[in-house]
């Protein structure tokens, strides 16, 4: 991997994540939910930060940016379709864009359902996904603003990234995800193993993201609502995969 990456607890069970370029000094922030954890681990390293990519506007991930770029002066970069209710953007990107850090390409995904204006940022050469609050370790955010129809779409585009990819997501919410998928599929072997391999985590206090995506794609519900056993699970045998998320995400909403 080009570059390492370091994942930051904030807030109560937020996740930022820096990036640093193995072979300069350039280090990017993604969200950044508080400062004070972000400026110390910049700090402890020696590192100088230069830019702050941004998934989405909620506060619990960007209420951390003015006083980053205080301290540091990096670049924010956003969606162009945010840039109203973001920090203010030194590069507004729309999806499908890309821009160069590290050595590699970012792609900029888009990623409604969460939120309209949400986005992801692909690198595919160093095998990462930053998901924000679309794709999550075991779930998925909820649908504050988008629709179910829109959330599939955004799933189904992180599905088809390559399996090997680490999906760096923005919470702690793992173990409560897996409860549910279990609820729904209580015969998943894989899904009751990455249960326990979690609860382990937890307990030592470790984080449980970055998650591989091939366990996402065995694990996670709602990435697999295109499936026989999940449309049975809900008793939706022949409805579309975007309905069969709905009901999905419904019975989560009231888990």
């Amino acid at each position: 991997m080009p570059v390492d990456l370091i994942t930051l607890p904030c807030l109560a069970d937020n996740y930022a994540y820096l990036l640093k370029d193995r072979a300069s000094p350039s280090v990017a922030l993604v969200d950044a939910p508080e400062a004070a954890p972000i400026l110390a681990a910049l700090a402890e390293r020696g590192w100088r930060l230069d830019e702050i990519w941004l998934t989405h506007h909620h506060a619990d991930h960007i209420q951390g940016v003015a006083e980053i770029v205080a301290a540091t002066g990096a670049r924010v970069t956003g969606a162009a379709a945010d840039a109203h209710r973001l920090p203010p953007l030194d590069r507004a990107l729309r999806p499908g864009d890309r821009f160069p850090f590290a050595g590699e390409t970012v792609e900029v995904l888009d990623a409604p359902g969460h939120t309209r204006g949400h986005i992801a940022f692909s690198v595919p050469g160093a095998g990462l996904v930053f998901t924000g609050d679309s794709l999550m370790a075991g779930g998925c955010g909820r649908l504050f603003e988008g629709s179910p129809a829109e959330m599939w779409g955004t799933l189904t585009r992180l599905a088809a990234l390559d399996p090997g990819t680490l999906v760096c997501s923005g919470h702690e919410y793992t173990a409560s995800n897996l409860r549910f998928a279990v609820a729904l599929e209580p015969a998943n072997q894989e899904l009751i193993f990455r249960q326990e391999a979690v609860a382990e985590a937890r307990r030592m206090g470790r984080p449980t993201v970055p998650s591989r995506l091939s366990d996402e794609l065995s694990t996670n519900p709602f990435l697999r609502a295109d499936l026989p056993s999940l449309r049975a699970a809900v008793g939706m045998p022949d409805a579309p995969a975007a309905e069969v998320f709905a009901e999905i995400r419904a019975r989560k909403d009231r888990f």
